[in-house]
């Protein structure tokens, strides 16, 4: 009887390995894999594909381990899903050769500067009231509603009733966006995305955003003159002027709204909160930072660890590798700009500021997309749009904090045991509190 169960077993099993083999070979000829020199890759298991060799790790470094095994180029398949992730210059050169247009010029970055003065002023204030008081201060959290109440006045103008909702709604998009999606792993499966909840969730945050911001674009449709225009004015002015190809509807507008707040908030907020936070697990970097204050921070902890996924359109090539139609693209930004092979002086993850100094090797690397070391806001045709914007909204509140106050750690006796674990999510922000001790050392305006 143990023999019959024993067999029997034995041949279920046998029929599952030979359905996932013809399973996956229809999979290949449907994505035209089939004869093709693939990448290579972790070996996979079935229905879950690569997704194994992600766990336990941060997803960035979990593929960055395995391309030092597997090579710059190499396919995971996440679920059902063929994934190419690239994380050498080489081949980041050439996936990057797409177009990209324009959000905010240079210009209009500058003329919303009395906005970011006026929130920073606030900030200051808060936090030297903190300091008079013998306070302790959450500074991330104070980051990121500074960063957001700037990003939302450049934005739509003022704050607006409801932008609460909008700005936590936003949060928990962000969240699902992160999280693990098993309707994008396994998209042939119906029954797949009826379990999943996050897509029904992200509708709900979608509905409740847009429904603010439909309030917002009635008031701004009403208002007559102003002081000048914000990112919204000029949106609902291309949208009524007309005439482009591919008209800008009013569902296009709130996209593009959500995309810049969303973008502006979560990114600035993350690479203050880490330079604060390397600044007091470094003193001396942070005794030299008050002269320096304009230097560059993204490198060391990119906000963006992995680039936004692309999709291949079309079969194509990359460094050899045949890469099939379908295939979702990842850069990994944040192993390409770790290669010490072309870091001066090696050791990219040391938190040496002193490096970009003038006279030393380092000074002439590029943060704007030009130099592989340091590719915050990514590059070529589809580097991030808002990189002037991004750097205006860091480059004030970090200057303005370390000029009027020294800080330091609460409840830390070594500054070199401060914590510095990364959290999990689209962007790679500090996933502990940066709560720090405020000293006022010059005076605040109005306090």
């Amino acid at each position: 009887m143990a023999d019959g169960y024993f067999y029997l077993g034995l041949a279920l099993v046998s029929l599952l390995v030979v359905l996932f083999a013809r399973r996956r070979r229809s999979a290949a000829a449907a994505h035209g894999d089939a004869g093709l020199r693939l990448p290579p890759g972790p070996w996979q298991l079935p229905v879950i594909g690569s997704l194994h060799h992600l766990a336990g790790k941060l997803p960035h470094r979990a593929m960055r381990d395995l391309a030092r095994r597997h090579g710059p180029v190499m396919m995971l398949r996440l679920g059902e899903v063929p994934t190419l992730v690239v994380s050498s210059r080489d081949a980041a050169r050439e996936l990057r050769k797409i177009a990209v247009t324009e959000l905010l010029s240079a210009r209009r970055v500058l003329s919303f500067r009395p906005i970011r003065e006026e929130e920073v002023a606030a900030t200051l204030r808060a936090v030297a009231a903190a300091a008079a008081d013998g306070r302790t201060v959450e500074l991330r959290a104070a980051l990121c509603a500074l960063v957001a109440d700037s990003t939302v006045r450049a934005v739509v103008g003022e704050r607006c009733a409801g932008l609460d909702v909008f700005l936590r709604q936003l949060d928990r998009a962000i969240e699902l966006a992160a999280g693990l999606n098993v309707a994008d792993l396994w998209p042939s499966s119906r029954l797949a995305g009826r379990l999943s909840g996050a897509v029904r969730q992200a509708e709900r945050c979608r509905d409740t955003m847009f429904g603010v911001l439909d309030g917002i674009i009635q008031a701004h449709l009403e208002k007559t003159g102003g002081a000048g225009e914000d990112i919204l004015d000029v949106l609902l002015r291309i949208h009524k002027e007309g005439g482009l190809e591919f008209p800008l509807d009013m569902d296009a507008v709130k996209c593009v709204v959500v995309d810049v707040i969303s973008g502006g908030c979560e990114t600035s907020a993350t690479t203050l909160g880490w330079a604060f936070a390397e600044l007091i697990r470094n003193p001396a970097a942070m005794k030299k930072a008050t002269a320096e204050v304009r230097r560059r921070r993204s490198g060391l902890h990119p906000p963006l660890p992995l680039l936004l996924p692309r999709e291949c359109r079309e079969p194509c090539r990359v460094l050899g590798y045949d890469v099939p139609r379908g295939a979702q693209v990842l850069v990994n930004a944040w192993a390409i700009g770790r290669d010490e092979r072309y870091w001066p002086g090696g050791s990219p993850e040391e938190f040496r500021p002193e490096r970009f100094g003038d006279g030393e090797a380092a000074a002439a690397v590029d943060f704007k997309g030009a130099d592989f070391e340091l590719l915050p806001f990514g590059g070529g045709r589809r580097m991030c749009p808002g990189m002037a914007f991004g750097f205006a909204n860091v480059e004030l509140p970090l200057a303005s904090l370390l000029f009027h106050i020294d800080w330091e750690a609460s409840g830390v006796a070594d500054p070199t045991e401060f914590d510095m674990t990364e959290a999990f999510g689209i962007t790679a922000r500090r996933k502990a509190n940066l709560l720090l001790r405020p000293i006022l050392r010059v005076p605040v305006p109005g306090v």
